[in-house]
Formats: C-alpha cells, structure tokens, sequence
C-alpha cells in the first residue's frame, strides 16, 4: 500500500502470448495482493531439513532468463487509454483541448521520445524499460519516507495464545526468517508461479519434467501446463540491505557477508549472530536467551532516538548522516545498515480490538524504536502482535507478502520453541553487542528538529476503520460480480457521495509476469463507476437498472485489470516518456497540461492484501489532500482501513459514505 505499493501488488497476467480467455480465468486474483503461498501442496518437495524452509528440486531462479520481457505500449492505445482516463474527469471543452494536446503530443516529441524508448529498451533486454525510471523515483525522492513511502503489513496471531508471547514468537520468526533466506540463497526456494490450472500443474511430475527443461526454455516449457512463472529479482533486496541517504539521490546497499540482526528496544540498538561462522542458524535457545537479554535491559528510553533521523527529509538526514560518520560512528551505521534485517521490540500492547491503535503502532509508531531505511522492520509487540513495515524503493509487494506467507507458516507449524523451552545457558554479554553513538551538538539538534517535524507529520494523520460482514467474497461471486470491483466502486460511490465529484484514482497492479516488472497502475475511476454512483444517488431507480450497472462496472474493471496486469496500462508509458524527456531537456505540452497534473495527482490511492498470514495493512495518502484507502475482502467479512489529513478530508464522513454505499450496493444486488 504505498500506500501499500503502493501495496498493491496484483497477482500478474501471463505475457503477450496469453489468451485474454485464460486471462478472465483468474482475474479474481489479479487486483490487490492476493498471493497464496507459492509452496502450495507440500508434497512436492524433499523432507525438509531444519535449516530450510523446503527443498524445491526446480530450482528458485529456473524460470528467470526466460521471462517474457515487459511490453511497451503502442503509442496510439496509451492516447485511447489515457483519453479514456480522462474522460470521467473532464467536461467537455477541457476533454477537446486535452485530447488536441495529446493528439498533437503522439504526431510529434511523443513519437520520437517513443522511438528513443523502444531503442534502449532493445540495447536492455537483460530488465525492463520501468524499471530504470522506477528505482529513480523512488530514490530520488526528498519527502520522508514515513507516510509517504513506507506501509505496513501485520501478521495474523499464532492461533495458540501461548505462542503469542513476545520473546517465542520472535524467536520462532527469526528461525523462520533465517530459513527463508537460507532456503533462497541455496537456490531451492520454490519458484513464484501463478498455476491456472493447479491439478495439472501444481504436482510432482510438472516440477520433474520442468526441472530439466533449460532455463532459457523453461518459461514456454511451464506455459504448456498453464503455469505462469513470476519474476522473482526482487528477493535478492529482501536481506541484509538499506537504503542510505545521499544528497539529490538515496543508493540502495546490500552486503550479503554479515551474520548478525539489528535489534531495537527503547531507541537502543543490539545486535547479535543469527547466522553461525559456517553458515548454519544459530541455535533457537540461543536467540532466544539473546531476546531475553536484550528485554532484561532496563536501560530508560534514550533521549536522542537516533532512528528518528532516518524519517527526516532524504537531504536532511544526509547531512546529518555525515556529521554522524564524522563523529566517529561509521562502524556502528555499518553494522546497523548490514544487519539481515531490523527487529523492533515494542513495549506497547496495541490489542487487535482496536486498529486505528494497531495502525498507528505499525504505519509510524512514536519514531523512537524504528529504523525506516532497512528493507523491513519486523514490529513484534509485547503481546505478541507482529508487522512488517517495509521501505518501497527496493521492490514491491509480492516479495514482501511470499516473505510473510512463508515466515508465518513456517513459525506456527515447525515452532523453533515453545512456550516453556528454557533459554540456552550462554554469556549473553558477550553475544550480545549494544551499540553506542558518539552523539555531536549538532547531531543532537538534528535529532531534535526530526522528532519535531515526526510529531507534527503523525499527529496530523487522521485513521479510521470499518467492518462490514454482510458483503463478502460469497455474496459478490453468487451475483457474478468481481469482489474487487464492487470494493473499488464502494469508494468511487461514496466520494461522490460526499462531494460530488469523481477525482484521480490508483489502483496498482503487478506486473511481475514480466522479467523486472514492477506495476502498472489501474485506473478505477471509469464511465461506468461514475454512472452507476450517479444512479444510486437518484431516485425511482430499479434495482434491475442498478444490478446491470454493477455488472458494467465489473467488467469494466476485470478489463482494466487485464490490460494492466499484461503491461497495457498508460501510465508507466508516458512516466517513462517524460522522463526521457526531461533527461533530453524537453518540456513536451502535454505534461504541463492542467488535466496532466490533476489526472496524476492521486486522491484517491487504494490497495488490497488478501493472505492466510495477513491480518491487515495500511498507508498514509500520497498526496497531502488525499486519501489513502486500504481494504479487504474475505469469507466472512469485508473492510477498510483508511487515513487522510484531516485538513483536507473527513475520514469519517468518507467512512460513513462507503458503508452506505456498500449497504446499498448488497441491497440491490439481493433483492
């Protein structure tokens, strides 16, 4: 949600070669993160050793040289689609003056730039034409991570309440964890494959037949089963890497040689082995005695947060990063930047009665005991809640959720501990190392102007969430309508309902079926939304009018779904496009346009993950008078989870326009 990618990742569409047919088939899977775990039925691996997750005998980057590449628009479908666009948000006379512009655009600068893009595109055949301009953004980037970048993903609790207690549970994931990462860098973590047809498919004998196909081959060989391998160059970021501040643009860095996590309490930093000197975890009692350790500190809460420096603005906490290395600290940021990742051990107990609380635990929490420029945090409170909150600029959704879908059931299945096990007996003192900082004046006024600027940024962010457990994945199948699709025309109905209007909307979808495919955004805000939220507001409306309305809004969507999820969406195309051209010193007309600005300023940014491990997530909106809008949609109930700044937006009055148009969206749909 990036809010979540923002999360949303979508689960990806097969390449140009698929059929739309086959597309249709599974496009219930396709909006939002709704990754199964890619394991799947566990069969179809070797006994699995202590020391990994399983042993996948294809193996874990078999499918990547033969990827299917990401293709580039055709320039004449990113005009319709963008027209397209553009139409819901535009009356007429500024809809002829954008379409000239556009069409003036594509006979012009567009089509050179567009012929530019095609000719790198074909010098790189190793990547993809986003992706370049993708890992720029994110990077070059001056706002604060927090809130503006990074979501939040919390875990579902072990089922077994004793397994909840905060030093097991975070024992057991950071076995779990470790395994994962063994599993991966030994090459025999099942691939990331999307099976259409998955007693064909999802079996033994597909996985020892494709094995031994090439891996230059092995794409087309799994496309006969209906098998479609995802792209999977994001997990190598997962581990043992950060984001490090630099002025004008941040550098992701890896180094894959330490051993040790980073553990925080109370704004104090630990660190200990997890990874033993020949490569072996670490012995779960001892991680365990190393937690206890660390909780056994009574050392008050530090009065100048270092991490509070990473929620600074980018150049900022460049500066102030230098003063810190300057100072004599460059080690102690080595080992917190090559940490495998970043546990932040929490005092609190949010509870999960009440997830405004939980969200803002795990979206920013007080800024004292987090570290926002590792890859993931994970959050484990004192009453066992767990949550990732990731930084974005290293990937995406997919790779976070197949991360969590395992470390969840590889934890409360195959336990490192149990309640009861006793600590190994070792000298924790010398285990455990506490890092100290050398802090400057100056460095300590940083600290304070950032926790200043955090309080500020968090205060202002208004959170509120509803429930809904009449509408249901159940109800939207039986009436033949996509869930997400009625979900995202929730949102559409009831911002129009409070303010009559239809505005800017994201919605993002994977496109992880191509080699170093990222997203591609799907526009929800159509004709179709904007007329059925425009008949509900009416009166002597039939409900049969009304059902046929919800049914072009469905296929309305599962279109756009289609075509973004195949990397035919418009606006990774022209983002490409003005890139070049600013890099070539061009201002093309079209990107100063009014509507240009207005069509990628996001109110509305919404995103969806759906996993057994996940209980919800969440995002702060993109733009200062927007709203971030996560949702859900399971068995038994479905809900949202959204925030805003209160300034600009009423999340509550918006809230209260979602459940009655849900309401009225189950009523017409059941009567």
């Amino acid at each position: 949600m990036a809010g979540l990618q923002r999360i949303v990742c979508t689960k990806s569409s097969f390449g140009a070669a698929v059929k739309w047919n086959s597309v249709a088939a599974y496009q219930g899977s396709l909006n939002g993160i709704n990754i199964k775990p890619a394991v799947g039925d566990r069969k179809s691996y070797s006994s699995k050793p202590p020391e990994y997750l399983h042993h996948s005998i294809v193996p874990t980057m078999h499918f990547q040289p033969s990827l299917p590449r990401l293709p580039i628009p055709k320039l004449e479908d990113t005009r319709n689609r963008y027209l397209q666009s553009q139409r819901v948000l535009l009356d007429d006379d500024h809809f002829t003056k954008t379409s000239k512009m556009m069409e003036e655009f594509i006979q012009g600068e567009g089509k050179e730039l567009n012929d530019e893009l095609i000719a790198m595109d074909k010098k790189n055949k190793h990547t993809s034409y986003i992706t370049g301009p993708w890992f720029d953004m994110y990077l070059e980037a001056r706002d604060s991570i927090v809130l503006n970048y990074n979501p939040y993903i919390c875990f579902n609790m072990d089922s077994r309440a004793e397994y909840n207690n905060q030093v097991v549970r975070s024992t057991n994931m950071i076995v779990s964890a470790m395994r994962f990462l063994k599993t991966i860098r030994a090459g025999i973590l099942e691939p990331e494959v999307y099976h259409l047809n998955p007693a064909k498919s999802d079996t033994q004998s597909f996985r020892k037949i494709v094995r031994w196909v090439p891996s230059s081959l092995s794409w087309y060989a799994a496309y006969l089963y209906k098998a479609f391998p995802l792209d999977m160059s994001q997990y190598k970021n997962l581990f043992n890497s950060t984001r490090i501040p630099h002025q004008g643009k941040d550098e992701l860095r890896i180094d894959t040689s330490a051993r040790h996590i980073l553990v925080m309490r109370n704004g104090h930093f630990y660190t200990f082995d997890v990874l033993a000197e020949d490569g072996t975890i670490v012995p779960a009692s001892e991680v365990q005695a190393n937690l206890a350790h660390i909780l056994s500190d009574n050392s008050p809460t530090t009065k100048h947060p270092i991490g509070m420096l990473t929620s600074e603005e980018r150049n900022t906490w460049a500066s102030v990063r230098q003063k810190l290395e300057e100072a004599g600290n460059a080690e102690t940021l080595k080992l917190v930047d090559s940490a495998v990742f970043c546990l932040c051990l929490d005092d609190d107990a949010p509870g999960l009665e009440d997830p405004v609380k939980l969200t803002r635990a795990m979206l920013h929490g007080d800024g004292v005991n987090r570290w926002y420029d590792k890859s993931f945090q994970l959050i484990i409170c004192k009453d066992g809640i767990a949550s990732m909150n990731f930084e974005h600029a290293w990937g995406d959704g997919v790779a976070i959720v197949r991360f969590m879908n395992e470390t969840y059931k590889d934890s409360t299945e195959r336990p490192a501990v149990v309640p009861g096990t006793t600590p190994a007996t070792i000298d924790c003192s010398k285990s455990v190392k506490k890092l100290e900082w050398n802090l400057t004046p100056a460095i300590k006024e940083g600290i304070e102007t950032a926790t200043k600027k955090f309080n500020d940024s968090t205060s202002s962010l208004n959170v509120k969430a509803i429930e809904n457990r009449k509408l249901t994945k159940g109800v939207f199948k039986k009436y033949n309508v996509s869930p997400d699709s009625m979900m995202q025309l929730s949102i559409q109905m009831a911002y129009y309902r409070l303010t009559g209007q239809t505005v800017a909307t994201y919605e993002s979808c994977s496109t992880a079926a191509f080699k170093h495919g990222r997203t591609e955004t799907l526009r929800s805000a159509t004709i179709e939304t904007k007329l059925c939220s425009e008949a509900f507001s009416k009166s002597g409306v039939t409900n049969e009018e009304k059902r046929k309305l919800l049914q072009a809004c469905s296929d309305k969507h599962n279109l756009l779904t289609k075509e973004a999820a195949m990397g035919q969406g418009w606006d990774r195309h022209l983002f490409a496009l003005k890139k070049l051209a600013l890099l070539s010193g061009q201002s093309p007309e079209l990107f100063e346009d009014p509507a240009y600005k207005n069509i990628t300023h996001i109110i509305l940014s919404t995103s969806t993950v759906a996993s057994p491990a996940i209980l919800l997530g969440g995002f702060a909106p993109v733009v200062s008078d927007g709203l971030g809008v996560g949702y859900q949609i399971g068995n038994e109930r479905s809900g949202f989870n959204v925030t805003a700044y209160p300034q600009s937006q009423d999340v509550g009055a918006f809230l209260e326009c979602v459940d009655s148009s849900l309401n009225d969206i189950y009523h017409a749909l059941t009567n």
